[in-house]
C-alpha cells in the first residue's frame, strides 16, 4: 500500500474520519446522473467544498474546510491578471472564464463541490478535475455535474451531468495521491456538446517541471466563498517530498481541487496548455498548492474519457 493512503482521510462537518480500506474498481463507471433539477442554486451555494488529507500533515484543497481555512491568510489579493500572483479574483476575461467551472456531486449522503474543466477531446464532451473529485474512499461520487462559468448560484451555460466517470488506474486502485487526476464525459445539452458550447483548453502529457504556470479554482472555504472564479501563477517547482507533483505558490482553499493548472497561458485569449490540476497542500507548508504531474498514467486515464 502507498504510504500516503496510510493517513489518507476526509475532513467532514462532524470531524476527521480515518479512510476505509479500499476496494477495486473499475477505471470507469456509469455515472448515477441527478434528476432534473436536483441542483438547485441553493444546493449549490451549500455544497460543501471537499478536503482529503493526503499524507501525514498534508490537506487537499478539495469536504468541509475546518482547520484547512485556518492555513490561508485572512486578505486575498485584489489585483487580476498579475504574474506571480499568490491567489486572487480573476477578472482578465478571456476563454478560461468558460472552460472552468464548479463541480458538483454527492460523496457520503452529503451534497460536494470541487473545480473542473473542459479540455480538448475526441468526443467534444470531456471535463478534467482531481480523482478525488469523481472518486472517494473507495466508492465513486453520484449526481455528478460540471457548471462551466459558475456564477453564485446561476449557471450562464447550463448544467452538464456526466453520463461515466474515470480516474487513472493507479487512483481507483489505491488513490495514489501521485496520480490524482479524475475525468468525466457529459451529456449533451439542447442537442450541442460541452466543447460546443463553452470550448476546450489543450492538454499535453509529460511536459515537464518547472514552467511558469497558472492555476484556476472556485475555492468555497474560508476566505474564499466559492462564487468567483480564483487563479495563482507564478514559477513552478517539483514536491521534494512525498509526491511527484508540480508545486506552486496558491493560497487557494477547500473547493479548488480539480481546477486547471495551464503552461504556455495567455492572459489576452484566456487559453493555455493544462499539466496539471489542483490537488492538495502540506498544512506545515501554507499557501502552496501542489498538482499532480501528467505522464502516461493521466494519458491512459484521458484516452479513455475522450473516446467513451
Amino acid at each position: 500500500m502507498n504510504r500516503h493512503r496510510t493517513a489518507l482521510s476526509v475532513l467532514l462537518a462532524a470531524g476527521a474520519l480515518l479512510a476505509g480500506a479500499l476496494t477495486a474498481a473499475s477505471p470507469s463507471v456509469a455515472a448515477d446522473q441527478p434528476a432534473r433539477g436536483f441542483w438547485t442554486a441553493e444546493r449549490m451555494r451549500t455544497a460543501a467544498p471537499l478536503d482529503i488529507t493526503a499524507a501525514p500533515g498534508a490537506v487537499a484543497r478539495t469536504a468541509p474546510a475546518g482547520p484547512a481555512s485556518a492555513l490561508v491568510p485572512t486578505t486575498i489579493a485584489a489585483t487580476p491578471a498579475a504574474f506571480p500572483q499568490a491567489g486572487g479574483p480573476w477578472t482578465g476575461g478571456g476563454a478560461v472564464v468558460k472552460t472552468s467551472g464548479r463541480v458538483f456531486f454527492t460523496f457520503n449522503g452529503k451534497n460536494a463541490s470541487c473545480s473542473g474543466d473542459s479540455i480538448t477531446s475526441a468526443n467534444g464532451s470531456t471535463v478534467i478535475t482531481a480523482g478525488h473529485c469523481v472518486k472517494y474512499q473507495g466508492a465513486w461520487h453520484t449526481n455528478w455535474t460540471f457548471v462551466p462559468a459558475y456564477d453564485n448560484g446561476n449557471a450562464p451555460y447550463g448544467q452538464w451531468p456526466a453520463t461515466k466517470t474515470f480516474a487513472t488506474d493507479q487512483w481507483v486502485a489505491s488513490e495514489d495521491m501521485n496520480m490524482d487526476v479524475g475525468l468525466a464525459v457529459v451529456a449533451p445539452l439542447n442537442g450541442q456538446k460541452l466543447s460546443q458550447v463553452v470550448g476546450a483548453q489543450g492538454i499535453v502529457f509529460n511536459g515537464g517541471y518547472n514552467k511558469k504556470m497558472y492555476a484556476f479554482g472556485f475555492p468555497a472555504a474560508a476566505p474564499y466563498d466559492g462564487t468567483k472564479l480564483v487563479y495563482c501563477s507564478g514559477n513552478t517547482g517539483k514536491d521534494f517530498l512525498l509526491t511527484k507533483d508540480h508545486s506552486l505558490p496558491c493560497n487557494m482553499t477547500g473547493g479548488s481541487s480539480g481546477g486547471p493548472w495551464f503552461q504556455d497561458f495567455n492572459e489576452a485569449t484566456g487559453l493555455g496548455t493544462q499539466v496539471s490540476v489542483n490537488s492538495f497542500g502540506y498544512t506545515f507548508l501554507p499557501n502552496r498548492m501542489f498538482g499532480p504531474y501528467f505522464g502516461p498514467e493521466a494519458k491512459a486515464a484521458y484516452d479513455k474519457a475522450q473516446t467513451a
